[in-house]
């Protein structure tokens, strides 16, 4: 079972590239944040032709997440619950037997304290999900852009100060108690020394310099991760022409055996 999480930036801009993607890796889920787009405008139809079907939680212009899947999907969550939020940034289906979180966590650089500690309670509120998932004893993953560079080795030198939202200490602490809950990182728990990045700023010359950060990710509940084969960053795509600044993340379950991390 391969799962995807993109960034897509606007997916009425991008619309061939995750076209181009879908009939090159074929995933079984595609999780796509900030879609900017309402259901109206999302082009389901071009997906359609390829298989597969969509459903969404949008929003004129900004922020919005959608899930493509081959198989049927329930979906089981619109927004977080227990949060107030009228930004649309999290989505959550049940398929094959897993609970599936696809999310856009805010950024927490703009507006202030106020768009900081808005960041703050939007990861309480997914902690707390989390332990919900948890307790149930759930087969669940949650996967998205997090906004969250989770140690120094998740961003190029220099590439952001240190009182950016994106590697403040109470971010990065609330990002340790979701592992400290029994979830694992995807791509970490297989590549735990590499250099992995998974977005680029358009300005500096990010992309060339390979000046990059790890911001996009996949945590597994217990028994998922157990069935965890691959987890890939997919570089080519931010190398694509007018591309988005982040590139799709895709892990792997092994659906038969059970691998051992």
């Amino acid at each position: 079972m391969k799962i995807v999480t993109w960034n897509v930036n606007s997916v009425r801009a991008r619309t061939a590239h995750v076209e181009r993607y879908l009939t090159r890796v074929a995933p079984d889920l595609l999780l796509l944040q900030e879609i900017k787009c309402e259901e109206a405008a999302f082009p389901a139809a071009a997906f359609a032709k390829l298989g597969y079907q969509t459903v969404l939680l949008g929003q004129k212009s900004y922020n919005g997440v959608a899930i493509l899947s081959r198989a049927p999907v329930a979906v089981t969550a619109r927004g977080l619950p227990a949060l107030e939020d009228t930004h649309a940034r999290y989505l959550e289906v049940e398929t094959q037997g897993i609970r599936v979180g696809n999310l856009y966590l805010p950024n927490g650089n703009s507006g202030g304290d106020d768009g900081y500690a808005y960041k703050l309670r939007w990861m309480d509120a997914l902690a707390a999900h989390a332990k919900f998932l948890v307790d149930q004893d759930y087969d669940f993953v949650l996967a998205g852009d997090y906004n969250v560079c989770p140690t120094d080795a998740d961003l190029a030198a220099g590439t952001l100060p240190p009182g950016d939202a994106l590697v403040r200490p109470e971010t990065r602490a609330r990002f340790r108690a979701l592992l400290w809950m029994g979830l694992t990182d995807a791509v970490r728990a297989l590549h735990p020394t590499d250099i992995v990045y998974t977005f680029w700023d358009y300005q500096a010359g990010c992309w060339p310099r390979d000046r990059g950060l790890r911001i996009d990710h996949a945590l597994l509940s217990p028994r998922l991760a157990e069935r965890l084969v691959a987890a890939t960053p997919d570089r080519a795509v931010r190398d694509e022409d007018q591309p988005s600044d982040h590139c799709p993340v895709a892990f792997e379950l092994d659906q038969h055996s059970v691998k051992m991390l």
